[in-house]
């Protein structure tokens, strides 16, 4: 059985910012783009959080919520440098790590010896650390898998630790509400109400069968979860998955031909961005992302390994016939290979 740690540091850009400038402390902030630039917001601390904002949130609807926010443009090389050193004290555990974002990781403990073994007291260990030399905090999940993990990280939040032994793992699974699951959005959190499903406990009570036939592939990873199985290994090295460039623009596109004159600019940049990938990918298929005015958005891929202008165009349309109203994002993207597809291909 894993021992797997699940850590996830508290509102990281704002942790960073609050550290580094006591005034911001106590002090509704958020870290993100300007309202000029039809920013978002890519993290606030607490504070704001009273006040119903969240992360991805435009910073103009954020300012509605809290005019006296303060809104902090943010430095990514400096966060970068902090989570390089809490990295470096993951890495003094176990070299088992799989990065998630610069702000979250699972780590597996399994063969640590450290504190006897024990991945409760690694955790602890981790988070006073983190602490006391980077002087922000840690919150960390412990379980026998990363989807309970991850879960456990965030019961306790902030600067809070959460350990769902083996002996426990059915009795918490079971009262879990299925919004809970990675994966299980808005719509899919509604259709499983729909379904009186509301509880892990309530996911049991179906067949895979049924849960196959109303949510597809993803019904049989409700089906594993709602037992709290996940046999996914902590992988130490993430396939990419795709490479995208978008843009917001200060004004919204009126209508579909202004969308049209915006994408060569884009695909440029995409491909700017396809020829940086080390080692290079093959493309698998085509995306394109449409946000609308009133902020729903939708995504249409295509499989294809020869991508064109043209290829881009039709995605666009079908995107925008979606909505039919103006736009305010815009972004392209190509789907990748990954290595053992691109080695299957090369064997025909």
């Amino acid at each position: 059985m894993r021992k797997i740690i699940h850590c996830d540091c508290d509102c990281f850009y704002a942790a960073v910012e609050m550290r580094d400038n006591s005034a911001l402390r106590d002090i509704p902030i958020a870290i993100g783009g300007s309202v000029e630039q039809r920013g978002v917001v890519a993290t606030c601390n607490y504070p704001a959080r009273e006040f119903g904002i969240h992360s991805a949130m435009p910073m103009a609807q954020a300012l509605k919520r809290c005019p006296h926010l303060t809104v902090i443009r943010g430095e990514m090389a400096k966060y970068k440098e902090v989570a390089r050193q809490v990295f470096a004290i993951y890495r003094d555990v176990t070299e088992l790590i799989e990065p998630l974002s610069l702000d979250e990781a699972f780590l597996d403990v399994s063969e640590t010896t450290l504190h006897h073994g024990s991945a409760t007291l690694m955790a602890e260990a981790i988070r006073e650390r983190v602490s006391r030399e980077v002087g922000i905090t840690v919150s960390a999940g412990v379980a026998p898998n990363k989807f309970l993990a991850k879960i456990a990280s965030d019961w306790n939040k902030p600067d809070g630790l959460c350990v769902i032994t083996p002996d426990k793992v059915d009795s918490f699974v079971q009262q879990l509400p299925v919004k809970k699951i990675h994966g299980v959005g808005p719509r899919t959190a509604e259709k499983l109400a729909g379904l009186d499903i509301h509880t892990c406990a309530d996911l049991r009570t179906r067949t895979l069968t049924d849960l196959v036939e109303h949510f597809g592939r993803f019904g049989r990873r409700l089906h594993e979860l709602s037992w709290g199985r996940d046999e996914r290994p902590v992988k130490t090295h993430r396939e990419r998955k795709s490479v995208s460039t978008e843009q917001t623009y200060a004004q919204d596109l009126p209508d579909l031909d202004a969308c049209r004159r915006e994408l060569p600019a884009l695909i440029e940049d995409l491909e700017r961005r396809y020829a940086r990938l080390d080692p290079p990918l093959a493309v698998r298929g085509l995306i394109v992302k449409v946000k609308f005015s009133d902020f729903t958005q939708t995504t249409v891929e295509h499989a294809d390994p020869a991508p064109n202008l043209e290829q881009f165009e039709t995605l666009l349309n079908v995107g925008w016939a979606r909505g039919e109203r103006p736009v305010r994002l815009l972004g392209v993207g190509y789907r990748l290979a990954d290595n053992s597809q691109e080695h299957q291909l090369s064997l025909f």
